[in-house]
């Protein structure tokens, strides 16, 4: 089992995080998932008739995130927030990505709720995963570069294990190790807010819907959460 924990530290920083982590095991990620195609396809048609668009910088739960990245040194507008990258890309494009099922997933419940979203494979996570600020020493490899060796500055708050960075700058981007694939089969996904006091139903029903997503390709489900009153989870 793997341990989420939240520091004390980003807790007393930022003190209305509320953090869902959706586990899944037994996840086939290889056969078709309409409901996700579905999702996906309703938010696109929705953009392009008008009757919805994504969150962008002006609105208090990307405006959140700019803040708490400006607290530790990242401009935000030169490395968004997941869900401010991947709203504007979805504005300019007409179209979300197409990665994989899991993927596509919670993107499309990232997207349609404002909220940051990411997901880790467990079966290439070493030991616990702790939300916290970097000392500067550790490693990280991008998503889709391998070769490439990068250090968090100290006190960006990062997602890491004890063999090194899962996601830099909180949530702009994941690691290349924990990537998840259509071969993952234990992943946890995370969906976080810096606003519990107003947006904390927002997180729980987005939470659900991911869940609602991945049950019928999953062999077992679950849905926790880590706050600075919880800051333990176990996966």
């Amino acid at each position: 089992m793997t341990d989420f924990r939240l520091a004390p530290a980003v807790a007393d920083a930022f003190p209305d995080t509320l953090i869902a982590v959706v586990i899944a095991t037994g996840l086939r990620g290889r056969e078709p998932w309409p409901r996700t195609v579905a999702a996906v396809e309703e938010l696109e048609q929705q953009l392009a008739d008008g009757t919805w668009q994504p969150a962008d910088e002006a609105d208090p739960r990307i405006e959140a995130w700019h803040g708490a990245y400006r607290s530790f040194g990242t401009n935000p507008r030169r490395v968004r927030p997941s869900v401010d990258a991947l709203g504007r890309r979805l504005a300019k494009k007409g179209a979300l990505p197409r990665i994989n099922p899991a993927v596509d997933s919670y993107n499309a419940v990232s997207v349609r709720h404002g909220l940051p979203a990411g997901a880790f494979d467990l079966d290439h996570v070493t030991g616990d995963v702790d939300i916290r600020y970097a000392d500067g020493t550790e490693s990280f490899t991008p998503l889709g570069e391998p070769d490439t060796v990068e250090h968090p500055r100290p006190g960006e708050i990062i997602y890491a294990d004890i063999a090194g960075v899962l996601t830099r700058h909180w949530n702009h981007r994941d690691a290349h190790r924990t990537r998840v694939t259509e071969d993952s089969t234990h992943v946890a996904f995370v969906l976080e807010t810096l606003r519990a006091t107003p947006d904390g139903h927002l997180l729980k029903t987005a939470a659900e819907e991911l869940h609602a997503l991945l049950a019928p390709h999953a062999e077992q489900t679950a849905v926790r959460y880590l706050s600075p009153a919880q800051p333990h989870a176990t996966t």
